[in-house]
Parts: C-alpha cells; sequence; structure tokens
C-alpha cells in the first residue's frame, strides 16, 4: 500500500510536469521509478527498461488530458502535429526496440547526457540567431521519426526534442508546449506497445508486469497524474513563456546531471572491479 501511495504521489508530479512543460511527465517518472524499482529489488537487468516501458504506458493515457486542456484553449498547432505523427509512430517503435537491446545502466547514462544537452539547447535566448524552417510534409515525417525514436528510447514524451525544435521554428513558446503534448500521444502509444510486447519473453521480469510496463505503477500514476495535468496546464497559461522557458531548461539540467554523476561512478566501480 505504501508504494501504491508512492505511485500516486508520482503521478501527481508528472501530472503538473506534462500540462506546464509539455513533457509528458517522462523525465520525472523514469528517474523516480529507476530508484522505486531497485528499492523493491527488482533485477537490474530489467528496471530500467521496465521504468520507461511504464513511463510511455502512463503517458499514452496521461496526455490525453493534457492535450483537451490545451486544445480548449486553442494552442495545439494540429496541421503540424498531425504532419509529424507518421513519422513519429515508426520512430518510437524503433527506438523501443533500440533501448531493449542495451544495457540498463548505459541506457540510464546517454540519458543524462541527453537531457542536459536539450536543457543547453532550451537555454539559448530567444533572440539567438538560431533559427530552422518547419520542413515539408517529408521533412515533417523525418522530423517526427527522429523525435519519436529519442523519445521511446528515453521513455519521454517528446517535449525535450519537439518543444526546443518548435521554438526555433519561431513557434510561440506556449504553443510550442501545447503542440508537444499533441505529439506525445503517438510517440507513447508506439513506444509502450514495443516496450510491453518485447518484454513478454523475459524470465528477469516480477509478478504485475506486461512485458516492460510495471501494472501496479501504470495505475497509480494515471489515476493521479490525469487531474495534475490539468492543473500544470492552467499555470501554463499565466506563467510568462519566458520563465516557462527557464524552469523547463532547469528541470532538464539537474535530472541530466544527476543521472550523468550516478551512471559514470557505476560504470567505474564495475570497471575497477
Amino acid at each position: 500500500m505504501d508504494i501504491f501511495i508512492l505511485y500516486l504521489c508520482l503521478g501527481a508530479a508528472a501530472g503538473m510536469v506534462s500540462g506546464l512543460f509539455g513533457l509528458g511527465g517522462g523525465v520525472v517518472i523514469v528517474p523516480i521509478l529507476i530508484f522505486t524499482f531497485s528499492a523493491q529489488n527488482f533485477s537490474s537487468e530489467v528496471l530500467t527498461h521496465m521504468a520507461i516501458g511504464t513511463s510511455l504506458a502512463t503517458i499514452a493515457v496521461t496526455s490525453i488530458s493534457s492535450v483537451a486542456s490545451h486544445h480548449k484553449h486553442g494552442l495545439v498547432v494540429w496541421p503540424v502535429a498531425l504532419w509529424l505523427s507518421p513519422g513519429i509512430l515508426v520512430g518510437a517503435a524503433l527506438g523501443a526496440s533500440f533501448a531493449i537491446s542495451i544495457t540498463g545502466l548505459f541506457l540510464q547514462l546517454t540519458f543524462g547526457i541527453f537531457l542536459c544537452c536539450v536543457a543547453l539547447a532550451m537555454a539559448i535566448p530567444s533572440k539567438s540567431s538560431l533559427v530552422v524552417a518547419m520542413p515539408g510534409y517529408i521533412g515533417k515525417s523525418f522530423i517526427g521519426s527522429v523525435i519519436g525514436f529519442f523519445s521511446s528510447v528515453f521513455g519521454i514524451g517528446g517535449g525535450s526534442l519537439s518543444v526546443p525544435y518548435f521554438s526555433w521554428t519561431q513557434m510561440p513558446m506556449k504553443n510550442a508546449v501545447a503542440t508537444s503534448a499533441a505529439c506525445g500521444l503517438p510517440i507513447a502509444f508506439s513506444g509502450a506497445i514495443v516496450y510491453a510486447v518485447q518484454g513478454l519473453g523475459s524470465q528477469e521480469l516480477p509478478e504485475k508486469t506486461i512485458g516492460f510496463v510495471y501494472a501496479p505503477a501504470f495505475f497509480g500514476i494515471i489515476i493521479a497524474s490525469i487531474f495534475f495535468a490539468k492543473v500544470g496546464a492552467k499555470l501554463a497559461y499565466q506563467l510568462p513563456s519566458e520563465i516557462l522557458k527557464r524552469y523547463f531548461s532547469l528541470l532538464l539540467l539537474l535530472i541530466g546531471i544527476h543521472f550523468i554523476w550516478k551512471n559514470t561512478m557505476l560504470f567505474l566501480l564495475n570497471s575497477n572491479g
């Protein structure tokens, strides 16, 4: 019961992040699930993949509430989101398959590096000369596949890539966050299916799992996060764009540094051993 309460609290935090930053909550869900699964003595061979698979499964449900709230305010740029979706579906499936093939330690380390890079990109001043044009239909499919691939590898909703990209195309920050949330749904749906199906044959998984998706965490998170996603989305409309961008990048940087430090130490310890 105590663990389920923890999952409810995690869902509340993830919902706030989903609505506020367009992240889908994955940058909160994945690290805490890794810690929680370790405390439950789950196998180190599968716990990272379980955290990512479970994160994507929850995002597939919770992003619906966030997108609905953003849509109500008319901020989702639907033509962009819809044209990115085919590439996103394919890229997310390929990304999940790739992630399953590598070790949890390496996956966590690259996750940290990835988040730090994105945080630095988000910290570039809005008047920077870095400007890219929104591509045509084929280009959108390619961009979608890249966003889907890396988002599925790390169990995030795509905001870490799509929000910076949309902002570089001169899309207003609040529209970028809302459109990113809409892109998170196909990312999570495609990635979660692959993690669930490809994990079915693993002998290291604990009970109450569907492949790499851990059911108690999944239900606890979605129960709380659906409500708090609406709260986060409302806060997003009350904050100035630059403050929203600053908190977004700071959050990513702190989580990235944590993963780099932790897994570098583990790598050095294993090497010396």
